[in-house]
């Protein structure tokens, strides 16, 4: 009989077991059943491995040590990506054990900052074939495509037109990267079975002239489509997953900031999706607060929040900020006025003739700024609104390395004992500062994350450990409890949910150090306790859901793969 959702059987005598079809060759190629070195002398016998494999039968230890050598031995980071790459491809129960046993050493390899390399030298490192890449040749024919997997198994998708990669921007096929990243640690975070996985990299061409003019490029070598040609080929690919991938939840990556709000509200009444760039850097950023309320023992209500970019990420976690203060008390109109946006013309004001649609809700009226001194109404610098509004919370998400000033803190101290300051862009030469900067400027006193990971700080004797407002911290348990959940729609009130239960992983230790996310170590247990938050809050307001009766933690067990050998039967 089978128990749980995972392909795990137990015969008669309670044995556990996985039954299997495939023989020789065709299992030794199937990454997710290959135990290459480690299948028993039983096994081998039962399915024509004899011959095909060094005789000597490894422990599933053995391995574990022989592939983290092979990992240390690589010199560089984009080849110790490479390596475990590699390993993905051939033995993905290997490959996430690993990652499970060094999990701080091998996020930042599989994910920023070394998946920025990789997608910008994707076609001069190309290995094997993962996911599918849709092109507006082929996206009609996706039914065909579907085939080679099983679309109800289907769980998670990890979708990027490649046009936002990180702090790099365009980078064409080669952003396929970030939706295997990405996929890679919802199945080391949340359980989810590499089986139910899939990446897709919507190629829809590049306007990036150096892989146009690059013979190795492995994408479509023309413009991108825009305009109503993209809509028609987005509205294309959601009608073809709804129909071959129906149980799929989907997770918008890394596209343009106009093009990101514009498909999240496009399709997610159309199915289960979000924006990981929006909402899920929203609701991390958001649990840092948090956190860090409980370090000041303020309210959030207490704060005025500045945010120094405005593209997906910015309007995300002002969105996000907004539900938190909705949430502890604010009024609409209360909240709106203690979030202040800037983009590359500074603070939004509502009388911009070219003000995007998704910035609008943020821009403050004319009349606001009509005493403050600054040197040009049409362009008021962060500096000039540290000068009139005593802002308490800056968040850095413009891309732009360095941009937060000594200065810029000063001026917040003049009113703020302790500032909140988080420079979230990534990779690290995006960093808006340095933590060592902030300390210093702030006599140890900022209360600092970051979105990339810094080592330790030492000031004045005192040691502040770098919280990381890593996406991951969310993304995972929510996607994994909207899968669980079945949900129709995955909600802002979600990603607020998972929001509040990240803040409560953090231990009062690591607050007393200035540090206000987990450690990465901590994954398993905060995707856990992200979903088990997430999916109480669905029981509690949508009688339809399914999971009135369910006990909640059992479910999140029977739901969860763990990357070991289990004992294989013919069949």
């Amino acid at each position: 009989m089978t128990v749980g959702k995972y392909l795990r059987w137990k015969d008669s005598e309670g044995h556990v077991f996985r039954p299997v079809s495939l023989t020789g060759t065709e299992l030794l190629n199937d990454r997710t059943l290959n135990k290459s070195t480690a299948f028993s002398y039983e096994e081998r016998d039962a399915f024509d491995l004899n011959g095909l494999l060094p005789p000597r039968v490894q422990t599933f230890e053995d391995q574990l040590n022989r592939v983290y050598d092979g990992f240390r031995s690589a010199s560089t980071d984009i080849e110790k990506y490479l390596f475990l790459r590699a390993l993905q491809d051939r033995n993905e129960t290997l490959f996430y054990a690993l990652l499970t046993h060094h999990i701080e050493e091998m996020t930042p390899i599989i994910y920023t900052p070394t998946v920025g390399k990789a997608c910008q030298e994707f076609s001069h490192r190309y290995q094997k074939a993962r996911g599918l890449y849709i092109t507006e040749d082929n996206v009609d024919t996706m039914a065909n495509m579907a085939r080679q997997f099983l679309g109800k198994d289907i769980k998670i998708i990890v979708v990027t037109d490649s046009q936002g990669i990180l702090g790099i921007g365009d980078q064409g096929v080669g952003g396929m990267g970030i939706p295997i990243g990405k996929l890679s640690l919802y199945t080391l975070g949340a359980g989810i079975h590499p089986a139910h996985c899939l990446p897709i990299a919507l190629d829809i061409g590049t306007d990036n002239q150096d892989l146009l003019d690059d013979p190795m490029y492995l994408g479509v070598p023309r413009r991108r489509l825009s305009g109503e040609a993209y809509k028609t080929f987005i509205r294309r690919f959601i009608e073809q997953i709804k129909l071959n991938f129906p149980m799929a939840v989907l997770q918008w990556e890394d596209f343009s900031k106009s093009n990101a709000f514009d498909n999240l509200t496009e399709y997610e009444d159309v199915l289960p999706s979000f924006n990981d760039d929006i909402q899920g850097t929203g609701a991390v950023v958001l649990a840092g607060i948090l956190g860090a309320m409980k370090i000041k023992q303020e309210s959030l209500c207490d704060q005025t929040f500045a945010i120094y970019g405005a593209g997906a990420g910015g309007v995300g976690v002002a969105d996000q900020l907004y539900a938190g203060l909705l949430k502890e008390g604010c009024s609409h109109q209360a909240a709106r006025d203690k979030i202040f946006i800037l983009d590359s013309k500074g603070v939004i004001f509502d009388d911009r003739s070219d003000l995007d649609a998704y910035k609008q809700r943020y821009a403050k009226p004319r009349s606001l700024a009509e005493n403050w001194l600054v040197a040009d109404v049409g362009h008021i610098t962060l500096s000039e609104l540290l000068d009139n509004v005593s802002v308490t919370v800056l968040l850095g998400a413009s891309g732009i390395g360095g941009a937060f000033k000594e200065t810029h803190v000063q001026k917040m101290m003049r009113h703020c004992k302790r500032p909140i300051v988080f420079p979230l862009s990534n990779p690290t030469a995006n960093c808006e500062a340095i933590p060592e900067d902030l300390y210093r400027w702030s006599d140890g006193q900022a209360i600092v994350a970051t979105g990339s990971p810094f080592a330790d700080v030492k000031y004045n004797g005192e040691q502040y450990r770098i919280g990381q407002g890593n996406n991951v911290f969310i993304f995972p348990g929510v996607g994994l409890a909207a899968i669980v959940a079945q949900v129709p729609k995955i909600t802002l009130s979600m990603f607020t949910t998972a929001s509040y239960a990240l803040a409560e992983c953090v231990s009062e230790e690591a607050l007393e150090k200035g540090c206000i996310f987990p450690n990465i170590d901590q994954l398993k247990q905060v995707s856990i306790s992200v979903a088990k938050a997430v999916l109480e809050y669905i029981q509690s307001t949508e009688a339809k859901s399914g999971l009135s009766d369910e006990n909640i933690e059992s479910l999140l067990a029977h739901s969860m793969w763990e990357p070991i050998y289990l004992p294989y039967r013919r069949v």
